[in-house]
């Protein structure tokens, strides 16, 4: 039994408080606890990326902090905010080790009393980053957090295998769950081999769309639809544009040889394969936004993830976009207007379109990963930048919401749903 001043209430008794108004110790307890965490929305007023480039090219001398301090100064420049504004900086990242997050905070000039953290949800790392900070924000714990992810796989470190006995020598690991254990075929190409087998799609139709991904990249190229979302870490045309998204023709596609001869369907053709690159957002609370004069952004109004069996990997965007559905039925089909997601491949790609009944002319507009790479832990961060392209740079057409999916090596599916402010 607590005493209340003149009331007496049974703990744990299973007992509803009192309604508002009473000297209830649970009513009391539950106002003190929403003052002490208020719920609020989270905006980006600011996203920003480098040029993806390929393994040993564009970005082959950058260290992690090199590639992406500078892009946090430029966030920071277009949102208005000071670096002693910032309450964290939280960066997805799955090859460095250690915290890459306080390199790239100390780097970019943010005070050394801004703590950082580092997230490894492999390929969704960018993308979950930016969701931690979002809930920060909601639970009231910051009120303007720099997030996103990066990728240095040219300057990260080798990952070696132990030998089993002395007689044997070390084995060098790729960066992907189960990469170089004795297999020559990535993980996800076999997932998405087993889904596009059972969905029946075909070589011919998967390299159609990585041709169409292509194009689509190599057009809005042309139309300079990347200036302003791309930031150059120096003066020089390479430094503004992806380095992969050069478009073959459809007879280059079909003569790739597949990852698992005779049968297999999949290529270097039509997968996307890892790339360097990074990209932040800036997240903000409702009062920063409104101090800042409440510029055009992107509200985040639901998320969610799901895992499914690691051989089942290819179909894991699929349940996270069920999942999300299902949690936030407050939006219909025909209120989105863009799509944003990482195409592992184009087997993966076609699969999630045709189970969600999506229109492919809202999904990837400018390109997917099949055209510009796969910056592994930054490829979730990417997704929302695009979306900050499209939805607070560009033109809404009228529609206000966009979506952000993935799938995450080891199976699993990540969703997010953003509306343009």
């Amino acid at each position: 039994m607590v005493a209340t001043g003149h009331r007496t209430m049974e703990v744990g008794s299973g007992r509803r408080p009192s309604a508002p108004g009473s000297s209830s110790l649970a009513y009391q307890f539950s106002r003190a606890q929403a003052a002490i965490m208020p719920s609020q929305s989270a905006y980006i007023v600011a996203a920003r990326r480098t040029a993806i480039g390929r393994v040993g090219g564009l970005h082959k001398s950058r260290r992690i902090e090199e590639l992406c301090a500078p892009l946090v100064t430029v966030a920071l420049q277009d949102s208005g905010l000071e670096p002693a504004r910032i309450d964290e900086l939280i960066v997805g990242n799955a090859t460095q080790g250690g915290n890459p997050a306080r390199l790239i905070a100390l780097a970019a000039g943010l005070p050394e009393t801004t703590p950082a953290a580092s997230i490894d949800r492999q390929c969704g790392s960018g993308l979950d980053a930016i969701l931690a900070a979002a809930r920060a924000i909601k639970l009231g714990d910051a009120h303007a957090v720099v997030a996103g992810g990066a990728e240095a796989i040219s300057m990260a470190p080798w990952r070696v295998a132990k030998p089993r006995s002395l007689q044997q020598l070390p084995r060098f690991l790729g960066y992907e769950p189960g990469a170089g254990e004795e297999r020559d075929v990535p993980a996800h190409v076999e997932s998405a081999e087993v889904l596009a087998a059972r969905l029946g799609i075909g070589r011919a139709e998967q390299d159609a769309y990585a041709l169409r991904s292509l194009l689509k990249a190599e057009q809005a190229r042309e139309h300079k639809r990347f200036v302003g979302e791309i930031a150059p870490l120096r003066a020089n045309p390479e430094e503004a544009r992806d380095q992969s998204s050069v478009a073959p023709d459809f007879k280059d596609l079909a003569q790739l040889a597949p990852y698992m001869a005779p049968d297999g369907t999949l290529t270097p053709g039509n997968t996307s394969s890892l790339h360097d690159g990074a990209a932040v957002s800036v997240v903000v609370s409702h009062d920063v936004w409104s101090s800042l004069g409440k510029p055009r952004g992107l509200r985040l109004v639901a998320h969610a993830a799901r895992g499914v069996a690691p051989d089942e990997e290819a179909s894991a965007p699929i349940e996270a976009m069920r999942n999300l559905k299902a949690r936030f039925k407050g939006y219909k089909d025909s209120d989105i207007g863009h799509i944003e997601m990482s195409e592992s491949s184009a087997a993966q790609a076609i699969a999630v379109i045709r189970a969600l009944e999506l229109d492919e002319e809202l999904v990837n507009p400018d390109g997917g990963a099949l055209a510009r790479g796969h910056p592994f832990g930054a490829a979730g961060s990417v997704l929302v930048t695009r979306l900050f392209t499209r939805m607070a740079r560009g033109e809404s057409k009228g529609r206000s919401l966009g979506l952000a999916t993935m799938g995450v090596a080891g199976g699993m599916g990540l969703a997010a749903l953003f509306e343009a402010v």
